[in-house]
């Protein structure tokens, strides 16, 4: 079964290689104009290469388990996961090159690109034109955000980052991978690259099925559980109590529970203040 190929009319780039651009199609037409969009803005095969999954006949990959294989396989110093409907218009070659100094300058630590996504609840940070609006810009740039947009993702090879082995689908991967990237101590953000997408976006059922998955998967990950090692006991969690817990335990072990009882409640009241806080509902 075909998992990767490269466009028919390509050759192979001689190394080093700049950019991999990547992407899961299921119509060939568009993906054509798509690359031929990219060559003349200048990702020119001389130090780019170009890699899809075909899903044009059969849908042989998601896009968790395509891209995943299109990361294993890509040789460029980034990576570039794009749709097929995306068309470069405006910034090209030479502007994507620029901003990415700028971030570089700005927080090193960064991994992880993208042109829209969420900051925080109902935040964002969006550059691009598509069926929603032309020419939309709402930074500053760049802007740190913890969710983006699939349209157009940018990894920095260095990071080894991957999507989620235990989820499946079209949606949800751009948050996927910012989560990897925080867990991993890297950031994620917002550029001012605009480029074109054809697309609207579909939420139906199978969009809402993959948000259901994306946070059961994450309420799995970072449940509260004590973990044991070999020479040390360590509570970890999600929530800030986490801390408090630990510290009880110390408390136990070295004043032990005849003296614990004045500690004790005062860190029960933390605690207690603490779960009382809002909880941000979506």
């Amino acid at each position: 079964m075909l998992e990767i190929a490269r466009p028919v009319s390509s050759t192979a780039a001689p190394s080093p290689i700049r950019y991999t651009i990547a992407s899961v199609i299921n119509d060939k037409e568009q993906y054509a104009a798509m690359l031929a969009s990219f060559k003349a803005f200048g990702f020119s095969p001389e130090d780019c290469e170009f890699l899809f999954v075909d899903n044009s006949s059969s849908n042989q990959m998601c896009c968790y388990r395509g891209l995943n294989r299109m990361l294993e396989e890509a040789r460029g110093d980034y990576i570039i996961l794009c749709h097929q409907d995306v068309r470069l218009f405006d910034d090209g070659r030479a502007e994507l090159d620029h901003r990415l100094q700028q971030l570089d300058r700005h927080d090193p630590r960064w991994a992880v690109a993208g042109n829209a996504g969420g900051i925080e609840l109902g935040k964002f940070a969006i550059r691009i034109s598509d069926p929603h609006g032309l020419n939309a810009k709402l930074g500053p740039f760049p802007s740190r955000i913890y969710s983006l947009d699939e349209n157009f993702l940018l990894l920095k090879k260095s990071a080894r980052l991957s999507f989620s082995r235990d989820l499946e689908g079209f949606h949800f991967y751009g948050t996927d991978i910012c989560l990897q990237a925080d867990v991993l101590g890297y950031s994620s953000y917002v550029i001012d690259f605009h480029l074109k997408h054809l697309g609207k976006g579909i939420i139906n059922e199978t969009f809402h099925e993959c948000r259901r998955n994306l946070i059961v998967k994450y309420a799995r990950a970072f449940r509260p559980r004590w973990i044991q090692t070999t020479c040390a006991r360590v509570y970890i969690s999600g929530a800030t109590f986490g801390h408090d817990v630990e510290s009880l335990v110390r408390l136990v072990r070295i004043k032990g529970p005849q003296k614990l009882s004045r500690s004790a409640g005062r860190l029960a009241a933390t605690l207690s203040s603490r779960t009382r806080r809002p909880v941000a509902q979506d």
